[in-house]
């Protein structure tokens, strides 16, 4: 799979199958995407990869969370902008729009939008799943190294022939997380992503990108 295809076949999916994934597939994919770039090759990603009986626990017990209607922990960075202005806002709506229609929720069905984001803490039926923290005192330049990385692992699963979905959800129960990870006090959560081979017979919403105009300028001489 060249570049290209691994960045255009790259999506958020949300049907996995319980296919078991190699450990060594993992290990190359994450030893390949330490090579991800960094500002002054700090490297600030911290990421765990959970399988087998630790994931299995780590859904039970989010699982058992939801059921009880437990309040979501408190929140440790803002993951969006309280107002979004235009064309922010559009976009997230029809991101919302897309995702629920595809699974024949209308916008006013609440309860049903609420009971498929909770497929979230079933990391989608998916074998694995990464998590991925960064340092508390780290600012945004190195919050964007992280980003970079969590590209790369994506695209190199692409090359594997495995699908990823990045969940900022997790954040929301990072306390759940942190008692199956027991990570340092001074690393912060960022987010999870489930991993695995995809459920082709659910259907998949294919979220579309803003034309090349709407994003880019050109300044030529």
């Amino acid at each position: 799979m060249d570049v290209y295809e691994a960045v255009t076949s790259r999506r958020a999916v949300r049907a996995f199958t319980d296919r078991p994934i190699p450990k060594e597939v993992l290990e190359r994919v994450l030893s390949a995407a330490a090579w991800s770039p960094s500002g002054s090759n700090l490297q600030p990603w911290h990421a765990y990869v959970l399988t087998g009986a630790p994931l299995a626990e780590l859904k039970k017990r989010a699982g058992e969370r939801v059921a009880a209607g437990d309040p979501w922990d408190e929140e440790e960075y803002e993951m969006y902008p309280p107002a979004l202005k235009s064309p922010y806002h559009e976009r997230r709506s029809g991101f919302g729009k897309q995702r629920y229609g595809a699974l024949g929720i209308s916008s006013e069905d609440w309860e049903a939008r609420q009971r498929a984001a909770a497929a979230n803490w079933d990391c989608f039926g998916a074998p694995a799943a990464l998590f991925c923290y960064i340092d508390r005192d780290m600012g945004p330049p190195q919050w964007a190294d992280v980003g970079m990385y969590l590209q790369t692992v994506m695209l190199l699963l692409r090359a594997e022939g495995l699908h990823s979905c990045t969940q900022m959800a997790w954040a929301k129960y990072h306390k759940t997380v942190a008692e199956i990870l027991s990570p340092p006090d001074e690393l912060i959560l960022f987010c999870g992503m489930s991993i695995g081979f995809e459920d082709v017979t659910v259907s998949q919403a294919r979220l579309g990108r803003a034309p090349l105009d709407e994003t880019v300028r050109f300044v030529e001489g």
